[in-house]
């Protein structure tokens, strides 16, 4: 996701998807465990998103929590 598309969101918004990424990066850390996991670079994008998205709220002046 790229940055641009992050400021249009809300402070809400932004929030909710970054709780969906930390999701998403735990339930792929369980398949990487159990050698399940095709897709490893899925991993490293995730946690690009999450940091853009703490990015952008550290911008907007929010927590971070």
């Amino acid at each position: 996701m790229k940055a641009k598309e992050l400021r249009d969101l809300t402070v809400e918004e932004l929030l909710k998807k970054k709780k969906s990424f930390k999701e998403e990066m735990f339930n792929l850390r369980f398949q990487h465990s159990t050698a399940q996991l095709e897709n490893t670079a899925r991993m490293r994008l995730l946690k690009r998103d999450v940091a853009k998205v703490e990015t952008v709220l550290r911008e907007k002046g929010q927590k971070l929590s």
